[in-house]
């Protein structure tokens, strides 16, 4: 049977910007890396309409058409790119030790090193019209997106820091930001809080969710509902914003990786290294504080370079035993 098992010497799990850039750093140092791309070939920026912040465009680019261009520029140097989702790995401990992993609950692929990039998704109120106006003007990233908004009124939803810091993101250079906490107090610091109830183009409404988001091709407002009164209103808003927290897509890492109490993959110093020999982490699965591609492509590059150099190590190991 193990015969019959594909053996490679780097295996990347995940085709975001991390997944991408370390395919093309590991093809470029003769890795030749095999890539499966997981149930959203592109990650999260292929549900952004436009880039406007990743160095080398400077007109901007479509998040699907910059995915398409990093795949073709990590086959170009002999990423072999297969669509399929990893659904259970089994890791070696030991150090040279194989990684097994299996494809779509069927197939197995023996890895010398793994790179993990799977990202992490955005959590969604679950509305329809939010889903069918995802990319034409609901966000779940201010920073990313925000810039399009300028001098216009937009809504955000969520009272953790993460919502305070993209609120008053946006109040710099948004007109007006109506900003959704479902509860009677936020979860976020008190220092946060601070920030956002003296920021006074941000309209704080507390007990308030939203009921439906408003527009046919894209946002033109949302309906807000008081849960304490069920009392509606319509708010006119060209953007908004989810910011009610990301979910690691790590589950398969379970019991077999460290990591945090949110699920986000823990690496080593500054290092993408995890706590098992030959395997590495890099981009959102391992970073919930950036979430930028800049810097999740950034990630991508270190982990290459772990890998090469864990590869090497194994190299050296075996000539001195020998």
């Amino acid at each position: 049977m193990s015969d019959q098992i594909e053996r490679i010497k780097c295996l990347i799990i995940g085709s975001g910007p991390a997944g991408y850039t370390a395919a093309i750093y590991a093809a470029r140092a003769d890795m030749k890396p095999v890539m499966y791309t997981g149930m959203e070939p592109g990650g999260q920026l292929t549900t952004t309409t436009e880039v406007d912040n990743f160095p080398g465009y400077p007109e901007g680019i479509d998040g699907s058409k910059m995915m398409v261009e990093l795949q073709q520029q990590a086959e170009r140097f002999g990423t072999e790119v297969r669509i399929g989702m990893v659904t259970k790995v089994e890791l070696s401990k030991e150090k040279g030790g194989i990684h097994k992993a299996q494809v779509d609950n069927k197939t197995w692929i023996e890895a010398e090193t793994l790179i993990i990039s799977t990202g992490a998704s955005a959590k969604y109120l679950g509305l329809e019209s939010e889903q069918r106006l995802r990319g034409g003007g609901v966000s779940a990233c201010a920073v990313c997106d925000g810039f399009f908004y300028k001098g216009q009124d937009v809504a955000i939803v969520g009272g953790g820091d993460t919502a305070c810091e993209e609120a008053t993101y946006l109040a710099n250079i948004c007109t007006k930001v109506t900003m959704l906490v479902r509860k009677g107090e936020m979860k976020a610091s008190k220092a946060m809080q601070h920030r956002v109830e003296n920021t006074k183009n941000i309209d704080l409404r507390y007990f308030t969710e939203v009921d439906e988001v408003l527009g046919d091709q894209v946002v033109e407002g949302i309906r807000v509902v008081n849960n304490q009164t069920q009392e509606k209103e319509d708010i006119p808003v060209t953007g908004l914003f989810i910011a009610i927290g990301h979910k690691p897509n790590t589950d398969i890492f379970k019991g077999l990786l460290d990591m945090d109490d949110a699920g986000y993959l823990i690496t080593k110093g500054k290092s993408t290294k995890t706590n098992i020999p030959g395997v590495f982490a890099s981009g959102d699965v391992q970073d919930k504080e950036y979430r930028q591609a800049v810097t999740a492509a950034g990630t991508g590059c270190m982990a290459a370079l772990d890998a090469e150099r864990y590869l090497a190590s194994i190299e050296d190991l075996v000539e001195e035993t020998a």
